[in-house]
């Protein structure tokens, strides 16, 4: 169990990763990037999430580059979205990220969705691109445990992370459990639900017992269950608050209690349609 903001997990390829990290998701403008990850940064988040489809890498490497933020300091995740998969466009998308981010290698890199017809050939160039260097440890994001066999019938190595979407009404525990039994790390998106869990009185009555917020509740609810998170804030105030969860813990009650309200609720959209179609689907407009 974690005690700090600064602590680590373990990959399962020998390298460290920040259990708790920070989402730069929606945030669109230099000055709002410049902000966030300024506090973030003082708060003591060290690990940093994009990805190609949020359309910030540039942003997020402008800021390190501003704050002069040493590199080595930080963790830096990106994903390669669904239009670029495939053995050369994938790797020509890596080489578009260390560009945008300003580096010469990137700490985590993630297949964004999975996709059918490039499945194989996605991994193959994340592969090969961590022997080059240009990528330390590799990954994927939303995939099933369907998705997961699949790869492993051709995978020279597997996942060290597997993002999903994770929250109190989606705890996905069998997929916790086949990530574990691969000794893959799972680590959250939307660690909130968008917000839809913000308002449960469950949770709302465990926060006030601690004299903690509700969202310090549901983090500290994804730690305890060995889940790492990225949650994501523009306000300075919250993205404080959020990395606050070390002087609490809650009881094996309570975390029942949380894990009851699972009501398998996706605010995201379903891998296994966008694993067929090939792309995401404006399911929220």
């Amino acid at each position: 169990m974690p005690n700090s903001i600064s602590d680590t997990i373990k990959l399962n390829d020998g390298n460290q990763m920040p259990i708790l990290g920070f989402g730069t998701y929606k945030l669109a403008d230099q000055d709002s990037m410049d902000a966030a990850i300024d506090a973030a940064f003082k708060a003591g988040y060290r690990l940093f999430d994009t990805a190609q489809f949020y359309n910030n890498e540039h942003l997020l490497g402008n800021s390190i580059k501003k704050l002069q933020i040493n590199r080595n300091e930080i963790f830096i995740t990106t994903k390669i979205p669904e239009p670029k998969q495939g053995y050369q466009s994938t790797l020509d998308a890596i080489d578009e990220s260390l560009a945008n981010l300003q580096t010469d290698y990137i700490d985590l890199l993630l297949v964004h969705w999975p996709v059918r017809s490039q499945f194989f050939e996605t991994w193959r160039a994340f592969e090969d691109a961590k022997k080059a260097g240009k990528v330390k440890s590799i990954g994927v994001s939303n995939y099933h445990q369907t998705h997961l066999d699949l790869l492993k019938t051709q995978a020279t190595e597997m996942p060290a992370v597997n993002q999903i979407e994770v929250h109190p009404y989606l705890s996905q525990k069998s997929m916790l459990a086949a990530n574990n039994e691969e000794q893959i790390v799972t680590q959250a998106w939307s660690p909130m639900g968008r917000g839809a869990t913000l308002h449960d009185e469950t949770i709302q009555a465990i926060a006030k017992a601690h004299g903690k917020s509700v969202a310090q509740v549901i983090l500290r609810w994804h730690l305890q269950n060995g889940v790492a998170i990225i949650p994501k804030s523009s306000t300075p105030e919250r993205i404080l608050e959020n990395g606050d969860l070390f002087d609490f813990e809650l009881s094996d009650h309570e975390m029942q209690s949380i894990d009851d309200l699972n009501q398998d609720m996706r605010t995201g959209d379903d891998p296994e349609v966008v694993y067929e179609i090939e792309h995401q689907y404006p399911r929220h407009k």
